[in-house]
């Protein structure tokens, strides 16, 4: 049995520290440090955290940066003050992605816009979207060859985008997915550029920023043709753009179709993606620990018994869910969370300016020693309900936390257990040797040049 670690916080600042500015990186004139725009900004963060404690301060050209490394400290921006923090830069730089959907969006709008959202996405609506997707996984295994040579994170990215099509849209985008596909690496390349840094950069019309105005059109073109096709049925077909077509506000007002588009977008993009990623470093994962490959087969074949898996068999899947938790653990989709200080605040005892920023990152914090026993190795185990409940609440934090938490993150979790259930008995995926997995930060935490693997039929 896994054991929590023993929790030993730092001491709280005295008063005359709270003056101070925060241990950090050595300044640089002019520039300042940019760590999601070096080489290997998951090395460099980790590496100030341990250097520099709880609270590190940097500066990115005339911006102050707060990094922040301890549970009690997130869950004050997160939780505990939420109206004081604003999402974060790197956000702003994709509004033309994104709008003003549940991502990007800030107050009382906000607020409306996910009460209106919140119904497609209750326990039993998600529950019947279950068959779908068991089924679009049954379809796609059908091609599936024993010895082939496959991308694993390009199926599993091809077939998130397809349930999400068809559970939250009723549409089939089958057409559509190389050119999604195309789009979303340019835009996930992109922002690893100095176009996230000022928004001066990302007016001049340079190559990089022709191919990312290029990729959102091509966007635009699909979510505003698949909300014309639902204004054109004029019916109600059980998925969440019906509900928001049908959706008034406390004005009779319904969502323009720009405001659909805007969370069409959000929804269609992360809700597929970070499903995609769980799965795709779950399957990086399995195959370099074969004890845990077993231990979940021999779960889903005592359950399932041979048969397609149903949403009444996931309580059944204790080991299913922990493996799931586990690789979320280590290979968080989204890696990183930042927020803006509406007004001065204290945090951990330093002042922080109004306008500064607040950067929390799950890669660093899921991967702290003082959390988690030998945080490098992937041991679902570990996920027993004693170690849970001794767990600091935001040592652990995949789809954030607080009102802002992911909408999504119930579909997300039911999706990743159904279409590891239904693939896992089937097939055993091995790494390709002559293919190295290496992590890619941008928006999300992708592979760089994907996962290459050869399946076998089991």
């Amino acid at each position: 049995m896994s054991q929590a670690p023993s929790v030993s916080p730092r001491p709280p600042a005295d008063h005359p520290q709270s003056r101070s500015v925060p241990p950090g990186p050595k300044p640089r004139l002019l520039l300042g440090h940019s760590p999601w725009t070096g080489d290997d900004p998951l090395r460099t963060l980790t590496h100030w955290a341990r250097e520099y404690g709880d609270v590190v301060y940097f500066r990115r050209f005339h911006y102050h940066v707060y990094f922040l490394n301890r549970p009690d400290l997130i869950e004050q921006v997160l939780v505990t003050d939420p109206r004081n923090f604003i999402k974060g830069r790197g956000l702003q730089a994709n509004r033309r992605l994104f709008g003003n959907g549940l991502l990007t969006s800030e107050g009382d709008y906000w607020f409306g816009q996910r009460r209106l959202m919140q119904p497609a996405f209750h326990r039993e609506r998600i529950a019947a979207y279950g068959k779908a997707m068991v089924a679009s996984t049954t379809r796609m295994l059908e091609t599936w060859r024993d010895g082939e040579r496959r991308d694993v994170h390009e199926d599993m990215m091809r077939l998130a985008l397809e349930i999400v099509a068809q559970t939250l849209f009723s549409t089939e985008v089958e057409a559509d997915v190389e050119r999604v596909g195309a789009m979303l690496k340019v835009l996930m390349k992109e922002n690893r550029s100095a176009r996230i840094l000022l928004p001066f950069f990302r007016m001049l019309p340079t190559p990089g920023n022709l191919r990312y105005r290029i990729a959102v059109h091509q966007l635009d073109e699909i979510v505003y043709r698949i909300i014309r096709e639902h204004r054109a049925r004029g019916r109600d077909t059980g998925d969440l753009l019906s509900i928001l077509l049908r959706a008034r506000d406390e004005d009779g007002r319904q969502m323009t179709d720009t405001q659909l588009r805007d969370e069409a977008m959000t929804l269609f993009l992360a809700g597929h993606e970070t499903t995609a990623l769980a799965l795709s470093w779950t399957w990086y994962l399995l195959a370099q620990n074969p004890d845990v490959e077993h231990k979940l087969e021999a779960e889903l074949r005592g359950v399932l018994e041979g048969r397609a898996p149903e949403v009444e068999d996931l309580p059944r899947l204790p080991y299913t869910e922990r493996v799931i938790k586990e690789s979320m653990r280590l290979y968080p989709p989204a890696y990183v969370i930042a927020r803006i200080a509406a007004s001065d605040c204290e945090i951990g005892g330093y002042r922080v300016p109004r306008g500064a920023s607040l950067v929390m990152s799950q890669w660093v914090t899921h991967r702290d020693p003082r959390y988690w026993d030998e945080p490098e190795r992937f041991n679902p185990d570990r996920w027993t309900p004693e170690f849970e409940k001794r767990l600091p609440r935001f040592a652990y934090f995949p789809f954030g936390g607080g009102p802002r938490v992911c909408i999504g993150a119930s579909f997300a979790l039911m999706e990743a257990a159904l279409l590891l259930a239904t693939i896992a008995p089937r097939f055993r995926l091995a790494l390709a040797d002559d293919h190295p997995v290496e992590p890619f930060p941008s928006i999300t935490l992708r592979p760089k040049d994907g996962i290459k693997v050869v399946v076998s039929v089991r």
